[in-house]
């Protein structure tokens, strides 16, 4: 192994090199890999539905997320380490950037030393950037993470979603949605200002190309009033003009909600949609914000003479909001009984209980209800959104 010395001259140089910023990412890991003084690593991507770790190399097998260690580094993004079957050690670090939980890094190393825990943490740091950087240009990254072909609907949707976790000190915000390759409607988003995260949960009638269309001129309209600066009541009826301006038989449910970090105040308006939930501690605050809602967005709107309203509550920290469609609480089991909004959100306050990470809540929970179906398959879209309001302790 080369001395530190040696490492840093080789990672400086591998920085320095504008030619790293057009490798393909089995060159630049080599290149990482050896800059570093590592003996081998391999990059694990979680496919779409996280289910199972794809290496992004085909002398390696898939890997599935549940009942292994390198699943248990990405579910607890913690590190683990195991003998390896080729003689020496596997280090599994979780790939994360942000808060986005992209995979795992897989370091083989003939010892396990702090030197070797520290690269291996600065390769996993620098690869969850680049992986970020390319995948969003480079279809080979898609491809991998996907099990089975993508409708044409779903791919167009798909274009307009956010990570699935996003966060800072403040706060966490995390979703999930199926079936991952068959989108009708549903849609969601999530971003962070300097002050606010902003959340909306979407709903559009129908489950065809019209109705992908439709949600994804809603997620259009809001990251452009949000990024002109407008308030909450002038978003959502920038969203109406919208809508009822180039889609006007098309409508859509849908919750538009900002939390300012700082205070923990939560302001939200309901178009015509399920009401968010409130977890604190380990138990249903029933009714904390159920509101008459609103109608639907779009042209209904603008037939009402009632104006929209905006809706505020303080949270406490620790808080969880959750955020859903109609899909998950009338997914029906195998018995053909309904998933229902009681047991929605008991599975949320176990999981919290037992100190789970929030992207991993939604991740078991969404699998739940889905291996609850016939088939695998649910009937409607089901998309939950969940974020935490956890501000540091002074």
């Amino acid at each position: 192994m080369s001395t530190p010395e040696a490492s840093d001259a080789l990672l400086q140089e591998f920085l320095a090199d504008p030619a790293h910023l057009t490798l393909d990412l089995t060159g630049a890991v080599a290149r990482c890999t050896k800059a570093l003084g590592l003996q081998h690593a391999v990059v694990y991507l979680v496919d779409l539905q996280q289910r199972h770790l794809v290496p992004q190399t085909d002398v390696a097998s898939a890997i599935p997320v549940d009942g292994s260690l390198a699943g248990w580094a990405y579910r607890t993004q913690a590190l683990r380490v195991e003998e390896s079957d080729t003689g020496g050690v596997t280090a599994w670090l979780p790939l994360v950037d942000g808060a986005e939980r992209l995979g795992v890094l897989a370091v083989h190393s003939s010892a396990l030393t702090s030197a070797t825990l520290t690269r291996g943490r600065a390769l996993a740091s620098l690869l969850a950037m680049m992986i970020t950087s390319k995948r969003a240009f480079e279809d080979s990254f898609v491809r991998r993470t996907r099990t089975e072909p993508m409708h044409l609907p779903s791919e167009m949707l798909r274009a307009f979603l956010p990570p699935r976790t996003i966060g800072n000190s403040h706060v966490v915000s995390t979703a999930v949605l199926e079936p991952a390759y068959e989108l009708g409607g549903d849609a969601f988003d999530h971003s962070l200002t300097r002050t606010t995260l902003h959340v909306s949960v979407i709903d559009s009638m129908g489950h065809d190309l019209a109705s992908g269309l439709t949600s994804a001129v809603a997620l259009a309209s809001c990251r452009n009033a949000r990024r002109n600066g407008a308030d909450l009541p002038t978003l959502v009826e920038c969203v109406d003009d919208a809508l009822a301006r180039w889609l006007p038989d098309q409508y859509c449910t849908a919750v538009l909600a900002q939390l300012e970090f700082e205070t923990g105040l939560l302001r939200w308006s309901n178009c015509g949609h399920p009401a968010p939930l409130l977890i604190r501690g380990e138990q249903l605050i029933v009714d904390a914000l159920e509101r008459e809602a609103d109608p639907p967005m779009g042209a209904p709107a603008l037939l009402s003479a009632e104006p929209r309203q905006t809706h505020e509550i303080r949270l406490e920290p620790g808080d969880r909001v959750l955020m859903y469609t109609d899909g998950v609480t009338e997914a029906r089991t195998r018995e053909e009984k309904l998933f229902g909004l009681e047991r929605f959100a008991d599975y949320v306050i176990r999981a919290t209980a037992g100190g789970e990470l929030a992207p991993e809540s939604l991740r078991r929970l969404i699998h739940s209800i889905l291996d609850s179906q016939t088939g695998g398959r649910l009937r409607d879209d089901a998309t939950i959104l969940m974020f935490e309001w956890r501000p540091p302790v002074c």
